[in-house]
């Protein structure tokens, strides 16, 4: 089942980047008392994550951040080691990276993606979603591109 407005996100634990290697966080910290703009992506490094869709995000930090937005956080299914590296690539230092390792938040909320065929395993779809003391308010899929999902797009919707 995919996860929909009014939903709430998962009492799990994800890890993030930090400087002493792979933390530990749980998204009960992230979202609770929280707005979060919650945005997937179905790797780092890949080409449409990386030339449009976190940089929308980077671009418009700020601008979504007056809208009331405490973290705008991004989860894949990759290791924090990779989130890291793609964060500093991206400059995205204002991004909390969420690194879903195993791909178990994303099954929870019934986004997988399988590319197996393309040789990338299970991933997650590309979704952004608005999310308020952990309940869902909105969320944005997109079957192909970077439309529904973009930055500019959550903005509107803020």
């Amino acid at each position: 089942m995919t996860i929909k407005t009014g939903d709430t996100i998962p009492s799990m634990t994800l890890k993030i980047p930090s400087p002493e290697g792979p933390k530990e966080i749980g998204l009960d910290d992230v979202f609770r008392g929280k707005k979060v703009v919650l945005f997937a992506v179905p790797g780092a490094f890949t080409p449409s994550c990386s030339n449009t869709h976190m940089p929308g995000f980077i671009i418009h930090v700020d601008q979504i951040k007056a809208k009331g937005v405490d973290t705008i956080a991004c989860v894949a299914v990759n290791d924090a080691f990779v989130l890291s590296a793609w964060a500093a690539g991206q400059n995205a230092e204002e991004i909390l990276m969420l690194a879903d390792g195993s791909g178990h938040f994303t099954e929870a909320l019934g986004m997988t993606l399988d590319l197996t065929q393309a040789g990338l395993g299970k991933r997650s779809r590309r979704y952004a979603m608005i999310v308020d003391d952990g309940v869902v308010k909105s969320i944005h899929i997109d079957e192909k591109g970077v439309d529904q999902s973009s930055a500019e797009n959550i903005l509107r919707q803020l």
